[in-house]
């Protein structure tokens, strides 16, 4: 009993220490878009229902032993002097695996919840591992001018990565209470802006917005749904790409397609859904995340949250599969590169499906 005791009171205290630190925007605003009820947020949804039935249960405990790949996924390293001064205009775009995208938009990089660490966890010594190193050093990674992050799960929100831009001002775009995390990692306050659903900020001549979502948010155990999540719609001069960060499926998107489509591209995620009623309110389907496509009025759609963690318990590579069927029914032009592989939206682009030769054991790196 002494040993349970101990151990719980050591798990609660863990908990304590690495949950977020909240910035207090939620409490002093009069009026806010995002749901906000008895000091936590809510998704616009009604929640979803968290019975757990038999089938979910076999369904869960059941054939997983592809849940990571059997092969090399092939990364396609990313050459550092691409990234010296600022990109061309257009719109070109690189997946750096599971979230991440850097997106050269109208003569400027955007970053997505970019995590270039081997692990998304608190610690470097337990948790997800990537199944692939990241095309690109982190040391490496420069010219970036805006970062936008859905929201603060070790998977998104990467200190390490953080930190690093940083130094090279960069401006980070982050929901509602999410500054005071950043600010703790001795993040300037000049280079966070932090928006409630629908505001809106600029950043060198990029309109940033902060568009809904249907998530959670916490990174220990004592800051459940204190801090906001989004998706995020960037919006050039001249090209748009929306990006909708964790979520499940909601009416929403319709609406920011309504207000701020057609997008250019989406990024869409596609990837980590499990049994049971309750994964409605965090993530979706493969075809759940096409119909996200159409409802916001998206051309090209790149899935990503896929390949590179482990965190469900699907087969790796199902969401792609299904994803690739299900946009094919619905005539979607889809974007499946590479790791670090840039491709430009407004071309043609032939994709190999690389997955297929990472489950046969054949190495496709270039």
């Amino acid at each position: 009993m002494a040993i349970l005791l101990l151990a719980g009171i050591g798990g609660a205290l863990i908990g304590y220490l690495i949950s977020a630190p909240i910035s207090h925007n939620e409490e002093t605003r009069a009026e806010r878009a995002a749901p906000f009820q008895e000091g936590r947020f809510v998704n616009f949804e009604p929640q979803a229902g968290t019975e757990i039935t038999l089938a979910a249960i076999i369904e869960a405990l059941s054939d997983h032993e592809r849940t990571s790949p059997t092969g090399e996924i092939p990364v396609v390293s990313i050459d550092p002097s691409l990234l010296d001064g600022p990109p061309e205009d257009g719109l070109r775009m690189a997946w750096l695996g599971h979230a991440g995208v850097l997106i050269e938009i109208d003569g400027k990089r955007v970053l997505t919840d970019p995590v270039l660490s081997d692990r998304a966890s608190p610690t470097s010594y337990v948790g997800p591992k990537r199944f692939h190193p990241s095309p690109i050093d982190l040391q490496k990674l420069r010219n970036v001018d805006a970062v936008v992050i859905s929201h603060n799960h070790y998977d998104h929100l990467d200190q390490a990565t953080i930190r690093h831009l940083s130094k090279q001002e960069t401006q980070f775009f982050v929901p509602l209470g999410n500054k005071a995390q950043l600010l703790a990692w001795d993040i300037p306050d000049a280079q966070i802006t932090e928006l409630d659903w629908w505001e809106e900020a600029t950043v060198n001549g990029l309109r940033i917005v902060s568009t809904p979502s249907r998530h959670y948010s916490n990174r220990g155990t004592f800051d459940y749904k204190k801090t906001l999540w989004s998706s995020w719609s960037i919006v050039g001069p001249t090209n748009r790409v929306f990006v909708s960060g964790d979520t499940g499926y909601a009416k929403v998107f319709s609406e920011i397609g309504t207000r701020l489509g057609p997008f250019d591209a989406t990024v869409i995620k596609v990837g980590a859904y499990g049994p049971g009623d309750a994964w409605h309110d965090i993530h979706m389907t493969p075809e759940q995340a096409v119909q996200v496509h159409l409802d916001v009025k998206g051309g090209h759609m790149l899935p990503v949250h896929w390949g590179t963690f482990n965190l469900a318990y699907h087969p790796w590579d199902e969401p792609i599969i299904r994803t690739q069927t299900s946009a094919a029914q619905k005539n979607i032009v889809l974007a499946t590169p590479k790791v670090g592989e840039f491709f430009d939206v407004h071309l043609d682009n032939e994709f190999p499906n690389w997955w297929e030769e990472v489950e046969q054991g054949v190495n496709t790196d270039d």
